[in-house]
């Protein structure tokens, strides 16, 4: 497979499979007033595990799901009895949104064979297809510890990118939040964007039936951004979530080079170290 997507036709087809790991990936904004564990224990894809990205993460720091170090995510990923030999497909109840950090997460643990449900629970539910409650205990596995540095950019990376111009970054975050004229969702963070910034708001690649557009769409939506998709680019959003959806979408292009800011705005916009820009 060479889309980092599967459908729910597909998912269907391969329930059975000895090797196909499911993860239920749903996750939300404190302020959207709904928690993914308990909708997932309240219903989810037959068979499916719960990745819990604030769970699975570094608690050393005080930024939201940063990725936690390769040993603990290959004790974590184990427990959820994850293999780099089978297929893992990961989905969320949203459509396509912290779905997409998993892939990235796990691919920059090395993990290959990740792919995300397009159109997520919500296109599985409107397609009348069967789901389960409660929790599934999954086989525990060993396995080994791996990182992709390459994949993954911080925020000594990020200024040296921006002085240098060595790669384009891209922010998922929506219009007005990017220029600075709406609040972010976080506390203590200034508004506006990083100097020299592109702005694709990740829902602009989601069609409103939860799938994302198809990839034609998606190359005029980056080009219409400003995006020259031959040069290097950085993905950047809120938390490092979205931003994994505009990596998502670039590896529709052929893009799975595609590095996330982790910390992202959550980590740029609350230092003082950090230059912002407001307005386009």
């Amino acid at each position: 497979m060479t889309d980092p997507l599967v459908s729910t036709t597909w998912l269907a087809d391969h329930l059975g499979d000895a090797d196909l790991r499911i993860l239920d990936a749903s996750w939300f904004l404190p302020a959207e007033g709904r928690n993914g564990h308990a909708e997932y224990l309240d219903r989810h894809i037959p068979g499916a595990a719960f990745f819990d990205i604030d769970a699975i993460a570094d608690h050393s720091t005080d930024l939201p799901h940063m990725l936690p170090t390769p040993e603990a995510f290959a004790e974590a990923a184990g427990k959820l009895g994850l293999s780099r030999q089978g297929v893992i497909v990961a989905y969320d109840s949203w459509g396509v949104r912290a779905a997409a950090r998993v892939w990235w997460t796990l691919r920059v643990m090395g993990f290959d064979n990740v792919r995300v449900l397009d159109g997520g629970l919500k296109a599985w539910l409107a397609e009348g297809r069967a789901t389960e409650a409660g929790s599934v205990p999954p086989a525990p596995t060993v396995v080994d510890p791996a990182f992709r540095p390459e994949l993954v950019r911080d925020v000594a990376a990020v200024k040296q990118l921006l002085a240098t111009g060595a790669a384009q970054l891209l922010d998922a975050r929506g219009a007005a939040r990017f220029r600075g004229e709406a609040p972010e969702p976080r506390a203590g963070l200034r508004g506006g964007h990083m100097p020299g910034a592109l702005n694709t708001p990740f829902d602009s690649l989601i069609g409103p039936d939860g799938c994302m557009k198809s990839a034609a769409e998606v190359r005029d939506i980056f080009v219409a951004s400003g995006l020259n998709l031959e040069n290097s680019v950085v993905t950047t959003c809120g938390s490092g979530v979205t931003a994994s959806v505009l990596a998502l979408g670039l590896a529709r292009l052929g893009r799975w080079d595609v590095p996330v800011y982790d910390g992202s705005w959550s980590e740029w916009g609350g230092r003082d170290d950090t230059e912002v820009v407001a307005g386009p």
